[in-house]
């Protein structure tokens, strides 16, 4: 659902940081959609009792406006600092009237459970606060947003559990919606869907109540942790993009640039949605290789020179544009192996600048000619798994 723009907007929004064993890299494409509804959250170090061992990362996907993603963003954390810290209080922690203590480094770090706790409540409370919001309870802004904070199951309606929540509050599942209109059966805001009475909020026709897990860290094996929208999602699988991040993190140790990478071959891909991803490293984390940046430049260097042969040759007919162009890639049986889950959709950069070089033509309107011939081309990268 959503309306599209005539181009992509392709500007990104970049950020990073280092602490507590992690770094992490960001990057967030508008796209094609008509209106930035994504939004993130990236702390190093939460300033709180005991947790200045933890870190935050999250990413909200919004829908029907960016209100309530945008709000989250900025206040989720503190609703989950505060519900973590009270129920850690109960096990001996000082907390002072506003939440929090001067000293952090000299309390215990509440427990696990605590935390977890925390989290779900912190949720519950953040959405029952953005109900009093006029714009929202009034129904003028009716936006509703999905949170990815670490490991996660897609909450769809069709899942038997939601399923069965939804039909129990007098809604129904039609064509994998929500009343055959919301595509997601839990999220924070979306009122609409939130107003059968005598049920409480975790028993509405959508749900803010998250699902937590535990994860038992593998300090040996766990490399980096990737949060991310559907924008992402709906064009690379969990394998094809940890394959991609871990073959990126071979021949780039600038988190930033692998996020933008991410986007990019997305976006490449057919992505038509917002984009957002943010890439955690632990220590074990892939470490630049210099095999790997060898077959890098191996591979861009047997691009640039096929794009200026087909592009150099003579010829009758008309210029190739870069629908062509890709094409003829595509079936060149003697390329170089590309990187995995990106195929040649991530080199598209490489093989453009080759084709604006050497091409004697210039579009009056400024539309990248693979932009311009879109419908056609996001049909042939769907193709491409090179």
């Amino acid at each position: 659902m959503g309306a599209f723009l005539d181009k992509p907007k392709t500007e990104k929004h970049n950020s990073h940081g280092e602490g507590n064993g992690l770094r992490y890299g960001l990057s967030s494409m508008q796209g094609w959609r008509v209106e930035m509804e994504d939004a993130h959250t990236a702390v190093l170090g939460l300033q709180a009792p005991g947790m200045t061992d933890w870190s935050f990362f999250a990413v909200y996907d919004g829908h029907a406006g960016s209100r309530v993603a945008t709000y989250c963003s900025k206040h989720l954390l503190e609703h989950i600092i505060t519900a973590s810290v009270s129920t850690g209080g109960k096990q001996g922690l000082q907390v002072g009237s506003d939440g929090c203590s001067t000293d952090t480094q000299a309390l215990p770090p509440p427990a696990v459970g605590a935390v977890k706790a925390g989290i779900r409540t912190g949720f519950l409370r953040i959405d029952e606060h953005m109900r009093s919001f006029s714009d929202l309870r009034n129904g003028m802004d009716r936006s509703g947003s999905t949170a990815v904070c670490f490991s996660t199951l897609d909450h769809k309606p069709c899942n038997p559990r939601e399923r069965e929540r939804i039909q129990n509050a007098g809604g129904s599942v039609m064509i994998q919606r929500v009343n055959g209109s919301l595509a997601v059966s839990r999220a924070l805001g979306d009122y609409d869907y939130k107003c059968v009475d005598g049920k409480g909020p975790t028993e509405q026709l959508v749900s803010p109540e998250p699902e937590v897990y535990v994860m038992v860290r593998a300090p040996e094996q766990d490399q980096f942790i990737i949060l991310a929208c559907d924008g992402i999602w709906d064009v690379m699988s969990n394998e094809e993009l940890c394959e991609f991040v871990k073959s990126r993190l071979e021949v780039c140790d600038d988190l930033e640039r692998v996020c933008n990478e991410v986007v990019d071959t997305c976006l490449h891909k057919g992505s038509r949605d917002n984009m957002s991803i943010v890439l955690v490293c632990l220590p074990n984390a892939p470490k630049v290789s210099e095999e790997a940046v060898r077959r890098e430049a191996e591979v861009n260097k047997y691009l640039e020179a096929r794009v200026e042969e087909m592009l150099s040759r003579p010829r009758e007919d008309a210029f190739p544009d870069l629908v062509t162009v890709m094409r003829n890639l595509a079936s060149d049986s003697g390329m170089p192996p590309l990187p995995p889950g990106g195929g040649l959709a991530s080199k598209r950069s490489v093989i453009e600048a080759v084709y604006n070089r050497l091409n004697p033509y210039k579009e009056e309107d400024g539309v990248n000619t693979l932009y311009k011939y879109a419908p056609l081309c996001v049909d042939l990268l769907q193709k491409i798994h090179v």
